[in-house]
């Protein structure tokens, strides 16, 4: 895998009423979204042993 890209200055802080504030954002693995990276990666049983049940996909979950 690639480096980790950092974040420029300019992508890290905005003028929001003019006072200069960090940008909030979601943590990501290679640019996906953390709960997106688990769901298209993990196996079911890795994803039991360490209790994120909320991960597994069950035919339930498909239907809704």
């Amino acid at each position: 895998m690639g480096r980790k890209l950092k974040l420029t200055a300019a992508e890290k802080w905005v003028f929001m009423n003019g006072k200069q504030v960090r940008v909030k954002r979601e943590p990501t693995i290679d640019g996906i979204l953390v709960d997106e990276f688990f769901r298209m990666n993990t196996d079911p049983v890795w994803l039991h042993q360490n209790e994120m049940w909320e991960y597994i996909e069950t035919e339930d979950s498909e239907n809704s």
